[in-house]
């Protein structure tokens, strides 16, 4: 008979040389992948040499992730295995980054211990398209930025502000992107930011605001960490005399003006989530600085 004939392979033979169940390579050969090359009289399939090399190529292409469809065009000659590759590395790589955000999002709400309802507003700001994020961004932009009496250069600056997440963001940034979007959507967080730009946004024809200079200058957090390293109050007589090394004769006032409108506004959170967003080294959060500082003035006023 044929199928005792040792250089033919009955079905089963054939899932004894390559390892695989007889039901696997039933299922590709009905779909064309590994066809029988002849049938006993008895009507069984039959496979010779070539169909054990051909079973292990459709493993080695199901086992990357291939479609049988897409195996059968490789087989067929109708695609290449470099051509359904490339497509393959693309799909690869958009399920690696939604994988990463996947984490992110989980993380994040494993850190909070977030709600229900929480996880799922985190999980639609973490996979807002580009389009989606640039319209987040810009509606804050237009509410926070939009209208103030600045010089061209400080509103060609605004104007070409942005912040969005790369095509590959990292845990981290993905997690900072759900926090800033949350906060950039949140209408009292503007309307404090834009409060705060009020007050530190130079106005065309005069010098810088006195107390901005503050948001923008770490030397002056630096010297308040440094004060508050060594247990300096911001009622002690040392305090008095940084303030004036530090400020000389300034409207205090304004200054604290700021520094009230900042605290409140939550300036240096949104500072620091920026820029993690970005993936840039930022100094670190300063808050509690400026509210010391903003402790000290309010002391030195009052003596």
């Amino acid at each position: 008979m044929d199928d005792e004939r040792p250089d033919v392979l009955t079905i089963g033979r054939l899932a004894h040389r390559t390892g695989l169940s007889v039901r696997t390579l039933r299922f590709w050969s009905d779909e064309g992948a590994v066809p029988p090359v002849a049938r006993s009289a008895s009507g069984y399939r039959l496979y010779d040499a070539g169909s054990v090399a051909r079973v292990e190529l459709v493993r080695t292409l199901r086992e990357l992730g291939l479609g049988l469809d897409e195996v059968c065009r490789v087989l067929s000659g109708r695609t290449t295995v470099a051509e359904v590759a490339d497509a393959h590395v693309a799909a690869l790589d958009a399920q690696i980054r939604s994988l990463k955000v996947s984490r992110a999002v989980l993380s994040t709400v494993a850190t909070r211990g977030s709600t229900a309802e929480e996880t799922a507003l985190m999980n639609r700001l973490a996979r807002l398209s580009a389009a989606e994020r640039k319209q987040v961004v810009d509606e804050f932009k237009e509410e926070v930025f939009g209208g103030l009496d600045v010089e061209p250069r400080v509103r060609d600056r605004f104007r070409a502000y942005s912040v969005d997440l790369p095509d590959d963001p990292t845990p981290g940034q993905v997690d900072a992107w759900i926090e800033l979007a949350e906060l950039v959507r949140d209408p009292g967080f503007r309307a404090r930011l834009r409060t705060w730009m009020e007050l530190n946004t130079p106005v065309p024809g005069q010098g810088r605001p006195p107390g901005a200079s503050i948001w923008w200058a770490r030397q002056v957090v630096q010297t308040v960490a440094a004060a508050r390293k060594r247990g300096v109050a911001p009622d002690d007589p040392e305090a008095v005399d940084m303030l004036s090394e530090l400020f000389g004769d300034t409207d205090r006032a304004a200054i604290l003006r700021s520094l009230e409108a900042g605290i409140e506004a939550g300036a240096e959170r949104y500072r620091t989530l920026v820029a993690r967003v970005r993936g840039q080294d930022a100094s670190p959060e300063a808050t509690e600085e400026l509210k010391w500082l903003a402790r000290a003035l309010r002391t030195a006023d009052r003596a």
